[in-house]
C-alpha cells in the first residue's frame, strides 16, 4: 500500500505540473497521426457548365451493405476532401445535392491518395413542371451547422426504439449507461420535431418512440434560447439531437402498456400513449410501482427495474429525477405513482406552444446506521447514530414554452415553469459520541415530524430583434424566480452532556418557518458586426435577489396541553437583499474553424442584510465593485477534431445567517453565528478539452482538464467544548482550489456480423480545502483517481455481451489534524448480457460486484447484485410476457464511505432485496387511421 500511495502521489504531481506539456505532445501526436490518413479529393460542377455546386454531400459507402464509411461537403468553389484510413474492400463514392441526380462511382479499395478531378452532376428531369426524383435521398446531409441523417438509410430491428437507431448512425455512440456522444461530444438535449418530449434530456423519447416513425435525425451544437433566436454560434460544448417524424407517421396513435406483479407484494405498471396529428402532438404517461423506480425506463430487458439499466438517476438529496424534474424520496424503499402529459402544437402560423405536466405521489421508508469520525487537531471523537424515517411526497410540475414570431425579424419567447410540492417527513433517531479513549461525551434521542409546502414559479422571456444589416441584433432576456416555503416542525429531543457539568438539553416544541425567495434578472445586449467574422457587443446585466427567513418557535405548555409558550431564543427574522448591475462590453470572432468570444465589465453590488432577534435589530449593509469576465475559444481542426476552452470569473455572496452576528440554537449540538466581516467568494474557473473522433470507425479519444481557484472563499470555523458541542461561525481563506483531469478513449472494430467496442476512461480530481477547527487552520488535500474499462461485443442482432470494470482510489492528506491521511479503494465489476435468440425471445442478465475497502467494522465491505430477465414476444410482437428476478443472490446492500475535509463517514441504508416479477406488455400502433403493418427493415 505504501508503494501504491507513493505511485499515486507521483501521478498527482505529474497531473498538476505537466498538464500543459501533456496537451502539447498530445496535439503533436494528433498531427502526426493525421498525417497517416489517405486523401480523396475532387471538385463538383453542374453538368455542362463551370458552375460550382456548394454544400453537396460527398460520402463513401460499402458496396456490400451500404454502410456509411465517411462523409464531407463541398466548399463554395465545389471542392471536397476526405481523409480516410486504408480500405481493403469495395466502396462507392457518392455525391448528392438537392435538385441533382446522385453520382456514384465504385472503387475496389482505397489504398492510396485519390484525386477524382472534376465531377459533374446532372439536374433532375422536369417533365410538365413536375420534378421526377431519380435517386434516393442520401443517408447524410450537412446544412450549415446541422448534420442530418436520413433514418431510413440505416438498418435496425423492425421493433427497435429510437435509441437503437442512434447506435447505427456514423459518429454516434450510446454507452451502456445511456450516455450519448456525437463525434466524441456529449449530447445533453434530445427534441422531437424541435420540441421537448416531456423533457429535454429525451430519455423517454429514446426508449419509447419506435424508430420507424423517424424520418431524419438532426445533430447540432446545443444553443441557449437567446443563441437560437439570434442565430448566433453555440457557446456550448455539447450536442443536441432533433428527431423529425415522417409525415406519413405524423398522423396516428401508438402506445405501450405494461403491468407486473411479483413476490413480496412487489408490483410495477406503466403506460405511454401518443397521439400525433400534423403539428399537434399529445402524449400521456403513467406509472405506479414499489420497486424504487421513477417508473419510466420501460427497457426492453428489465422494464423499470433498476440496478444497471435504469434511465433515472438520483440527486444528492436522494430524490429520483428525469432532466430537471424530481420524483420520489431518498434512500430506502419507495413506492411511487406518476402521471405526465406532454403537448405541442402550432396555434397559428407564427405562434408555437408546447409544455408538459407531471404529478407525482410517493412514499418512502428507510433505516439508517452511521459511524462518523470527526477530525480535530487533538482529541477527535466518533459519533454513531441510528434512525428510522418515513416520507410522503406529492408534487406538481408544469413546464410551458410559447414562441411568437411578431414579424420576419422579431421573435418573442417565454417559458414559464411552476412547481408545487408537499412533503411530510418523520424521523426517530438516536446518537452517541465518544472520544478516542472510548469516554462518553454526549448522547441524544429525538423524534421529529416536518410538513413542508413549497411553491416555485420561474419564467424566462427572450426578445430578439434582427436588423437589415446581417448580424446586427438586439436581444433582451428577462428572468424571474419566486419561491415560497412553509415548514411546520414538531420536535421532541433529549441531549445529555457528560463533561463539565453542562445542563442537559430537553426540547418539546413546534417551529414554524416561512421562507421566501424572489429574484429578477435582466440582460440587454446589442451586437454590431464589423465584418463577416468580427462583431462587437455592448450590454448590461441587472440582478435583484431577496431572501427572507421567518422562524417562530413555541414550547409545549403542560397546562394548556398545546404549543403556546413562545421561545424567543429559537425565534428570529432575517432578510438578505443583493442588487447588482453589470455594464459590459466584448467582441466575438467567428470564422469557419475558429470562434473566440470575450466579455468584460464591472459588477457593482449593494449587499443589504437585516435581522430581528430577541427584540434587537441588526442591519449590515455593504457595497462592492468587482470585475466581471468571461471568455471562450474553440477551434475545429476538422469535422471531428476540435479544441474548446472557456474562462469565467464568478462572485457568490453569503447568506444573511452567515454574515449577521445572530445566534442560531436550532441544533442542540451545533450553535451557529454569523461573521459581519465575511466577504463574498471570488473564484476563477477555466476548462479546456480536446477531442479527435473518427466517424468511420466510431473510434477516438478526448482529453479535458479544468480548475476552480478561489482567491477568496468563505468557510466554516468551528469550536468544540469538552462535550464536543460545536459552535460554528464563518471566515475567509484564500488559495483553495478544485481541479480535474480526464481522458476517454474508445475503439470500434466491425467484422461482418461481429462488432467489438472497447472504451477506456480515466478521471482525476485534486483539491485543496481549508478551514478552522478550535482556532487552528487546517487544510485537506484530496486526490481521487478513477480508471475504468468497458468492453462490448455484439453479434448481429442476436447477442450483446458488455463487461466493465472501474477502480477508484481516494486519498485525503491533512495538516494540523490528529490524523495525517485517510484513503479508500472502490472496485466495481459489472457484466451485462442480452440474447435475442431464438426468435421472439429476449434473455438478459446484469451481474455486478462492488468492494469498498476501509469500511469500518460492522459494515460489510462487498456485495453482489445479479438481475435476470426472460421475455417472449407474441401476437406479431405486440405482446410480450416477461419474468424477472431482482437480486438473485439476495445480497444487495448499501454501505458507503465518504471522506470530507472534516469527517470520515461510514453509512448503511435500507435497500430493496430479492423479488420475482411477472409482467405483460402490450403495444399498439395505428397511423393515418390504419393499424401499422409489420415492416422488417433488416430484410429477414
Amino acid at each position: 500500500m505504501v508503494l501504491i500511495r507513493a505511485f499515486l502521489l507521483t501521478i498527482n504531481s505529474f497531473f498538476m505540473i505537466k498538464t500543459l506539456n501533456f496537451l502539447f505532445f498530445l496535439l503533436l501526436g494528433c498531427s502526426l497521426f493525421a498525417q497517416n490518413n489517405l486523401t480523396i479529393k475532387g471538385r463538383i460542377l453542374k453538368d455542362g457548365t463551370q458552375v460550382s455546386i456548394e454544400s453537396a454531400t460527398v460520402y463513401l459507402t460499402s458496396v456490400k451493405d451500404s454502410t456509411v464509411i465517411d462523409y464531407t461537403i463541398t466548399d463554395k468553389n465545389g471542392f471536397f476532401k476526405l481523409n480516410v484510413k486504408k480500405i481493403d474492400y469495395p466502396v462507392f463514392l457518392k455525391v448528392s445535392s438537392l435538385g441533382y441526380k446522385t453520382f456514384k462511382q465504385e472503387m475496389k479499395e482505397v489504398a492510396g491518395d485519390k484525386d477524382f478531378g472534376t465531377l459533374h452532376l446532372l439536374e433532375n428531369e422536369n417533365i410538365l413542371g413536375e420534378v421526377v426524383i431519380k435517386s434516393d435521398a442520401p443517408p447524410i446531409r450537412i446544412k450549415k451547422d446541422t448534420l442530418e441523417f436520413n433514418a431510413t438509410s440505416f438498418k435496425v430491428r423492425p421493433d427497435a426504439n429510437v435509441e437503437t437507431l442512434l447506435k447505427q448512425l456514423p459518429g454516434v455512440d450510446v454507452s451502456a449507461d445511456g450516455k450519448i456522444t456525437v463525434n466524441g461530444k456529449e449530447v445533453n438535449q434530445v427534441l422531437v420535431n424541435g420540441k421537448p418530449f416531456f423533457d429535454k434530456d429525451g430519455k423517454i423519447a429514446l426508449q419509447n418512440l419506435p424508430s420507424d416513425i423517424i424520418k431524419k435525425v438532426q445533430i447540432t451544437d446545443t444553443k441557449t434560447k437567446k443563441e437560437e433566436l439570434s442565430k448566433q454560434t453555440a457557446s456550448s460544448n455539447n450536442s443536441s439531437i432533433n428527431l423529425t417524424i415522417d409525415e406519413d407517421k405524423n398522423k396516428g396513435f401508438f402506445g405501450k402498456f405494461m403491468g407486473g406483479f411479483g413476490s413480496s407484494d412487489r408490483y410495477e405498471s406503466s403506460a405511454l400513449i401518443n397521439y400525433f396529428k400534423n403539428k399537434r402532438k399529445l402524449s400521456v404517461l403513467a406509472s405506479s410501482n414499489n420497486i424504487n423506480s421513477v417508473g419510466f425506463s420501460m427497457d426492453e430487458v428489465f422494464d423499470n427495474m433498476g440496478g444497471g439499466r435504469g434511465s433515472f438517476y438520483t440527486y444528492t438529496d436522494g430524490s429520483f429525477g428525469m432532466g430537471n424534474m424530481r420524483f420520489g424520496g431518498g434512500t430506502g424503499i419507495i413506492r411511487s405513482d406518476m402521471l405526465g402529459v406532454n403537448y405541442s402544437d402550432e396555434w397559428s402560423k407564427n405562434f408555437d406552444a408546447n409544455g408538459s405536466y407531471f404529478f407525482n405521489d410517493s412514499n418512502g421508508k428507510n433505516t439508517n446506521r452511521t459511524k462518523q469520525a470527526n477530525l480535530l487537531p487533538t482529541n477527535g471523537f466518533v459519533t454513531e447514530s441510528k434512525s428510522d424515517t418515513k416520507e410522503d411526497r406529492m408534487g406538481h410540475n408544469m413546464n410551458l414554452n410559447f414562441e411568437y414570431k411578431i414579424d420576419s425579424t422579431t421573435t418573442l419567447n417565454f417559458s414559464p415553469k411552476f412547481i408545487k410540492t408537499n412533503r411530510k417527513y418523520s424521523k426517530n433517531s438516536s446518537q452517541v459520541s465518544n472520544d478516542l479513549n472510548d469516554q462518553l461525551l454526549n448522547e441524544s434521542t429525538s423524534s421529529t415530524f416536518d410538513e413542508n409546502d413549497k411553491t416555485n414559479f420561474n419564467n424566462e422571456i427572450n426578445f430578439n430583434k434582427a436588423f437589415k444589416r446581417k448580424g446586427r441584433i438586439l436581444s433582451l432576456v428577462l428572468e424571474n424566480e419566486n419561491e415560497k416555503e412553509n415548514i411546520n416542525s414538531l420536535n421532541k429531543s433529549k441531549t445529555t452532556f457528560y463533561q463539565d457539568g453542562i445542563s442537559n438539553d430537553i426540547r418539546d416544541q413546534k417551529i414554524d418557518n416561512k421562507n421566501l425567495k424572489d429574484s429578477y434578472s435582466t440582460e440587454l445586449e446589442f451586437i454590431e458586426p464589423i465584418n463577416d467574422s468580427l462583431k462587437v457587443k455592448i450590454g448590461a446585466l441587472y440582478n435583484w435577489k431577496k431572501t427572507s427567513d421567518d422562524r417562530n418557535a413555541f414550547d409545549y405548555d403542560v397546562a394548556t396541553q398545546s404549543y403556546t409558550n413562545e421561545n424567543d431564543t429559537l425565534s428570529s427574522y432575517q432578510t438578505s437583499n443583493v442588487k447588482t448591475i453589470t455594464p459590459k462590453a466584448g467582441f466575438g470572432i467567428g470564422k469557419k474553424k475558429l470562434t473566440f468570444d470575450v466579455n468584460l465589465g464591472t459588477s457593482i453590488t449593494q449587499f443589504d442584510n437585516h435581522s430581528l432577534y430577541l427584540n434587537k435589530i441588526v442591519d449590515l449593509n455593504k457595497e462592492y465593485a468587482l470585475p466581471f469576465a468571461s471568455a471562450q475559444l474553440s477551434y475545429k481542426f476538422g469535422k471531428s477534431m476540435s479544441i474548446w476552452s472557456n474562462y469565467n470569473y464568478r462572485v457568490e455572496f453569503p447568506t444573511a445567517s452567515q454574515v449577521l452576528p445572530v445566534v442560531d440554537l436550532t441544533n442542540p449540538l451545533n450553535t451557529l453565528i454569523g461573521n459581519p466581516n465575511l466577504n463574498p467568494d471570488r473564484m476563477h474557473s477555466g476548462f479546456i478539452s480536446f477531442r479527435n473522433f473518427d466517424m468511420a470507425t466510431k473510434s477516438g479519444y478526448s482529453v479535458y482538464c479544468g480548475m476552480q481557484f478561489f482567491d477568496n472563499q468563505f468557510v466554516e470555523s468551528s469550536f468544540y467544548d469538552e462535550n464536543r458541542k460545536q459552535t460554528t461561525t464563518y471566515t475567509n481563506v484564500d488559495g483553495t482550489y478544485y481541479s480535474y483531469f480526464g481522458v476517454y478513449w474508445n475503439k470500434t472494430i466491425k467484422k461482418e456480423a461481429n462488432l467489438f467496442k472497447l472504451r477506456f476512461s480515466l478521471n482525476n480530481n485534486i483539491s485543496l480545502d481549508k478551514g478552522f477547527t478550535n482556532g487552528v487552520l487546517y487544510d485537506a488535500k484530496t486526490f481521487k483517481i478513477t480508471p475504468g474499462v468497458n468492453f462490448s461485443y455484439e453479434y448481429g442482432e442476436l447477442l450483446v455481451i458488455n463487461p466493465s470494470y472501474s477502480f477508484t482510489y481516494n486519498e485525503t492528506n491533512y495538516t494540523n489534524y490528529l490524523i495525517n491521511s485517510a484513503s479508500n479503494v472502490l472496485h466495481k465489476i459489472n457484466i451485462q448480457t442480452t440474447n435475442y435468440w431464438p426468435k421472439n425471445w429476449v434473455f438478459g442478465n446484469d451481474f455486478g460486484y462492488t468492494y469498498n475497502s476501509n469500511i469500518t467494522d460492522g459494515f460489510k465491505k462487498d456485495f453482489y447484485l445479479w438481475n435476470t430477465s426472460l421475455a417472449y414476444s407474441f401476437f406479431n410482437k405486440k405482446m410480450s410476457a416477461k419474468v424477472k428476478v431482482y437480486d438473485v443472490l439476495n445480497q444487495n446492500q448499501s454501505a458507503t464511505r465518504t471522506i470530507t475535509p472534516t469527517t470520515i463517514r461510514d453509512e448503511e441504508n435500507l435497500v430493496l432485496k430479492r423479488y420475482v416479477m411477472f409482467s405483460l406488455t402490450y403495444k399498439i400502433e395505428k397511423f393515418a387511421g390504419k393499424e401499422k403493418p409489420a415492416r422488417n427493415r433488416m430484410g429477414f
